[in-house]
């Protein structure tokens, strides 16, 4: 009997456990007091008392775990900005279509299992990657004010918001068939950003305006190539600015005896001779896109590219 009584002692506390989530932050408990979802900080909340929740906000709560989010198994939005999080684990919210955890303190952010996310907004935080393969629902990314050095969306073909401003990008990458459909993108302040791949070049630089002066809209890696040639073999001849909006000059120092401009199908659409070391070569008429550059000195002929924007 005193057996039985034991095993049933047991059991008894063996599903107590199983009924309750550990919340050992005691900010995060207090806000899901405040929420009414639990009434005393134990660290412990009634498992049943959450785990149907489809949207919770607590965002400005001082709260630096949330340790216990995992038990939210119904969560389809989460809203912890402005907090101290250091970390977030979400891999058991596999329902997730919102999830808004600007301003904390992330350096990391995994959303590899959250396969229903439209909306991310991880702004201002420390991430140094993010990566959002994964999420083909996605349909807006804030990650602006971060340590990004590279991002890539091409995989998200229904993205049509991305800012991702203040960071430290090297490379970015938005050819992802939809640039048509975008109301918002924003890529400024990246200093280290030569090019930005994008579906059609040509639309992007008329219509997204949010990019840096250094900054040039390409569609292919060797588009992005050329931009790099400001040298041009051992001569010594220098073409500037390259890329170019109207104008550009050419220097060297051997006698220029001609220039020639091709565009991409072998049309001359600039031809001088007699050029003088600091003459400015009008580009204002053409199209955005690259051109050949054919220059004839007093002792070779150097072709070179030239990318008009």
């Amino acid at each position: 009997m005193k057996k039985i009584a034991i095993i049933i002692f047991l059991l008894a506390n063996m599903n107590l456990f199983a009924q309750t989530t550990y919340v050992p932050d005691d900010n995060f408990e207090q806000a899901l007091i405040d929420l009414g979802y639990d009434d005393v900080l134990d660290n412990y909340v009634l498992t049943e008392n959450i785990n149907g929740i489809a949207s919770l906000n607590v965002n400005n709560k001082s709260i630096t775990d949330l340790t216990g989010i995992e038990d939210f198994v119904a969560l389809t939005e989460l809203y912890c900005q402005v907090n101290q999080l250091t970390s977030l684990d979400i891999s058991a919210n596999s329902s997730l279509t919102i999830l808004s955890c600007s301003s904390n303190q992330l350096t990391n952010l995994d959303v590899s299992t959250n396969n229903a996310l439209t909306e991310l907004w991880s702004s201002t935080n420390q991430l140094t990657s993010l990566d959002v393969s994964a999420n083909s629902s996605l349909t807006l990314l804030t990650c602006s004010s971060n340590q990004l050095t590279n991002l890539d969306v091409s995989t998200n073909t229904a993205l049509t918001f991305l800012a991702c401003e203040y960071n430290q990008l090297k490379n970015l990458d938005v050819r992802n068939g939809n640039n048509a459909n975008f109301i918002f993108f924003n890529a400024i302040s990246n200093s280290d950003l030569t090019c930005i791949y994008v579906d059609d070049a040509t639309w992007s630089t008329t219509n997204w305006t949010g990019i840096d002066a250094s900054s040039t809209f390409v569609e292919t890696e060797a588009e992005c190539d050329a931009l790099d040639v400001k040298v041009i073999s051992d001569n010594g001849l220098i073409i500037y600015p390259n890329p170019t909006k109207e104008t550009f000059s050419i220097n060297t120092d051997n006698k220029i005896e001609s220039i020639k401009v091709y565009d991409v199908f072998g049309k001359i659409i600039f031809e001088k001779t007699a050029v003088n070391q600091y003459d400015m070569i009008d580009l204002s008429h053409c199209k955005k896109g690259i051109y050949i550059i054919r220059v004839q000195t007093d002792k070779n002929i150097i072709t070179s590219k030239i990318v008009k924007n």
